[in-house]
C-alpha cells in the first residue's frame, strides 16, 4: 500500500486552562482576606489598577499661618513688600515690625521651654494628616488627645514571667537556667521540653535544673511550668493549702474523672460521697491553661460576605457585604497620555498594553465573582427559607448538586463559592457550608430530615434529662422515631460523641452528683 501526503480539515473542541482562567478560579474560592492582598500585589505591579475607597474624594487643605517668602523674593508692594517691591531682609524684619512677630521671627519663643503653654502649631505637611496623626500639628485642636497614642500594650507570659525571676532567683546562673526554661514554655504556660535536655544543653547537673523549675513553678500565674495538666493542678492546689492525701490522690487519677467513675474514685480517695461532690468543685474552680490569659494573638473578626434580611413583603432581602468587595479602578486615562508618547513598537509600548489587559480581565473576573456568589447565596436562601422562618430543626437536606442544576453551573464552582465564606441571617451567622447536610431519611415516608436537624434534636433531649430518667441511645432511638426519624442506634452514638456527649451512665452519674451538690 502506497503512503501519501495529503490535508485533512478536523473539527473538534477541547477545554484549554488558560493561565487567567485558572485565575479566575482561584478567585472564586478567595476569602475576602486573600483577595485584598492578591489585588494590593497587582496594584504594585500594574500601573494602571487602582483601588478606590469608600471615603475618597476631593479634599481641600486649609494653609494657616502666613505666607512665607524667601528673602530677596520678588513680591508686590500691596502684599507687604518693600517700597521697590522686594521682601525686607531678616534683620529689617526682626528690627523694624511689630514688638509681638520678634520671637517668630528672630525663633527666640519659649515652646522649647515651656512646651505645654506654646500656642497651636501649624502642621508641617498638611497633604499627610490623614495619613500621619502623629504629625506635630496633626491634632484637631491643642488640647485634643488620642486615646490611641497612650493606651499600653498587652504583657505576654514571658514578660511577666521575666519581671519576677530576678526577685525570685538572686543568683545570676539561676536565672540563665530560668531564662532557657521560660523559653520551653507554650501558650498554656506548660513546659515542653524536659529537664534533662536542659541540663545537657548548659552542663549543669539535672538535680540543680529540677530545683530551679520547682521554684520556678511558685511564679504569677498560678500553675506554670507544669508538665501535665495533674501537675499543673497540683500546683493550684498548694498554693491554696488544698492539697491534701486525698486530693493528690484524686488529681492522679484524672482519667477516673473524665469517665465519671465517681465509684471507684471515692474507694481510692478514702472520702465519702458528700467530701467527693467538695473536692470535685474544687477541681472546677482551677484554671486548666494558666497562660492562656497573657495571650496576645489578637481575634479575627468573621466578616460576612453576603447580607440576608427580611423584605417588607414577606420575601428575604440578599445583598453582597460591600465590605468585603473591593473596588477596582483602570485607570484610562493614564494610559492613553502615556501611549500617546510612546512609540508602538518599543517594548514601553507592549507591556502598557499587557498591563491594560490585565487590568480589565481582573475588573471582569471580580465582577463575575460578585455575580456568582450572588447566584448561589439566593439559592441557598430560596432552599432555606423554613430554616430562616423557624429555626434548625426545619432546616432541610441539601447538597450541592441541588444548588449547581437551579443556578445551571458545575458543582465544582458551587464547592469553590461556599468555600471559607459567610452568610449573615436573622438566625446568626453561618458558614455557607452549613446549610449543605446529609439527608436522613423519614420514619413515615414523609419528607427527610436533615443531619443539623437531627444533632440539634439529640442535644435539646438530653439537655432536659433529669437525673433520675436519663436517656440510653436505644431511649433517643425511639423518642426520634415517634417523631419521624428513622435513625440506629450506632448514628446516634456517633452523633453524641462527635457533639463530645458522655454516654448515659456518665451522665447520670454526673447529675447526680451536681443534684447532690445543689441541695447540700
Amino acid at each position: 500500500m502506497a503512503l501519501a501526503a495529503s490535508l485533512f480539515l478536523r473539527q473538534n473542541q477541547s477545554l484549554v486552562m488558560t493561565p487567567q482562567l485558572m485565575q479566575s478560579i482561584q478567585l472564586l474560592q478567595m476569602t475576602h482576606v486573600e483577595l485584598n492582598q492578591f489585588i494590593a500585589q497587582e496594584v504594585e505591579k500594574n500601573p494602571l489598577l487602582e483601588v478606590a475607597s469608600g471615603d475618597e474624594g476631593p479634599r481641600e487643605v486649609e494653609r494657616g499661618g502666613e505666607d512665607h517668602a524667601l528673602p530677596n523674593e520678588e513680591r508686590d508692594p500691596a502684599e507687604g513688600g518693600g517700597e521697590d517691591g522686594f521682601q525686607p531682609d531678616l534683620y529689617d524684619n526682626a528690627t523694624g515690625g511689630s514688638a509681638g512677630s520678634a520671637p517668630e521671627t528672630l525663633d527666640g519663643g519659649l515652646d522649647n521651654v515651656f512646651p505645654d503653654d506654646a500656642g497651636p502649631r501649624a502642621a508641617d505637611a498638611p497633604e499627610l494628616l490623614g495619613q500621619w496623626k502623629s504629625m506635630p500639628g496633626g491634632g484637631q485642636d491643642s488640647d485634643g488627645y488620642d486615646l490611641d497614642d497612650f493606651v499600653a500594650s498587652r504583657k505576654t507570659l514571658r514578660d511577666v514571667l521575666n519581671e519576677q525571676i530576678p526577685f525570685l532567683l538572686p543568683d545570676p546562673v539561676d536565672r540563665l537556667v530560668a531564662l532557657h526554661l521560660v523559653d520551653q514554655l507554650d501558650e498554656a504556660g506548660y513546659l515542653q521540653g524536659s529537664t534533662a535536655e536542659t541540663a545537657l544543653r548548659l552542663a549543669k547537673p539535672v538535680a540543680e535544673v529540677d530545683r530551679v523549675l520547682y521554684r520556678l513553678q511558685e511564679l504569677d500565674p498560678t500553675g506554670v511550668f507544669a508538665r501535665s495538666l495533674s501537675e499543673c493542678l497540683a500546683i493550684q492546689l498548694k498554693a491554696k493549702d488544698r492539697l491534701d492525701p486525698a486530693m493528690a490522690v484524686l488529681v492522679d487519677n484524672l482519667e477516673l474523672l473524665a469517665r465519671r467513675d465517681f465509684t471507684t474514685l471515692k474507694k481510692l480517695c478514702g472520702v465519702g460521697e458528700e467530701d467527693l461532690i467538695d473536692m470535685l468543685a474544687e477541681i472546677r474552680k482551677l484554671d486548666p491553661k494558666p497562660g492562656t490569659r497573657y495571650e496576645t494573638s489578637a481575634a479575627e473578626a468573621v466578616v460576612p460576605d453576603i447580607v440576608v434580611r427580611a423584605a417588607a413583603d414577606g420575601t428575604w432581602h440578599v445583598e453582597l457585604n460591600a465590605d468585603t468587595l473591593p473596588r477596582v479602578l483602570v485607570n484610562r486615562d493614564y494610559y492613553v497620555s502615556v501611549s500617546s508618547r510612546t512609540s508602538r513598537d518599543s517594548a514601553d509600548y507592549g507591556f502598557l498594553n499587557g498591563c491594560l489587559q490585565t487590568a480589565n480581565w481582573l475588573t471582569r473576573s471580580l465582577d463575575q465573582r460578585a455575580r456568582t456568589i450572588m447566584k448561589v447565596a439566593s439559592e441557598i436562601v430560596r432552599q432555606q427559607d423554613a430554616f430562616l422562618v423557624h429555626g434548625v430543626d426545619h432546616l432541610r437536606p441539601l447538597n450541592l448538586k441541588t444548588i449547581a442544576e437551579a443556578i445551571k453551573m458545575h458543582e465544582s464552582t458551587v464547592s469553590r463559592v461556599t468555600s471559607n465564606k459567610y452568610m449573615l441571617t436573622p438566625r446568626g451567622l453561618f458558614e455557607l457550608k452549613y446549610f449543605f447536610t446529609v439527608s436522613i431519611g423519614s420514619a413515615e415516608g414523609g419528607d427527610s430530615h436533615s443531619a443539623e436537624s437531627v444533632r440539634h434534636r439529640i442535644r435539646a433531649m438530653i439537655a432536659q434529662e433529669s437525673p433520675e430518667a436519663v436517656l440510653s441511645d436505644d431511649d433517643i432511638v425511639a423518642a426520634l422515631r415517634e417523631g419521624g426519624v428513622d435513625l440506629a442506634r450506632r448514628t446516634v452514638a456517633k452523633y453524641r460523641e462527635a457533639m463530645n456527649i458522655p454516654s448515659s451512665v456518665q451522665r447520670r452519674r454526673e447529675k447526680r452528683a451536681l443534684a447532690k451538690a445543689a441541695a447540700s
